[in-house]
């Protein structure tokens, strides 16, 4: 049942990101999926089963997560403007990967 009503969620979230994209402020539409819907569901798991002080870390983390997310944005803007949308998608998601995974080594290396 449980599984049920998350894929009810996450159905009612993507009609309403499609129902936003056709108004006048379609600029919201990429506001929805930013929702912290997992790092609620990641901050109580780690909460619960690891701790405050992990939570802490954690939150951190997320904090400095954004880099990548804002690379994904940055390189996305660029590439539609020389590349189709397929490409351009593509490429910002290769950017997002390579920053990520930086920040996840950084992160070991200096944590």
């Amino acid at each position: 049942m449980g599984l049920l009503i998350k894929a009810l969620l996450g159905a009612l979230v993507v009609v309403l990101i499609g129902i936003l994209a056709k108004t006048k402020n379609y600029a919201i539409a990429g506001l929805i999926p930013l929702f912290p819907t997992f790092a609620l569901i990641a901050h109580y798991i780690v909460a619960s089963e690891r701790g405050t002080e992990a939570l802490r870390a954690t939150i951190v983390f997320g904090m400095w997560s954004i880099i990548p997310y804002f690379f994904y944005l940055l390189s996305l803007w660029y590439f539609t403007g020389m590349m189709r949308l397929p490409l351009a998608l593509a490429g910002a998601v290769a950017c997002w990967g390579v920053s990520a995974w930086l920040l996840i080594f950084l992160w070991g290396r200096f944590h």
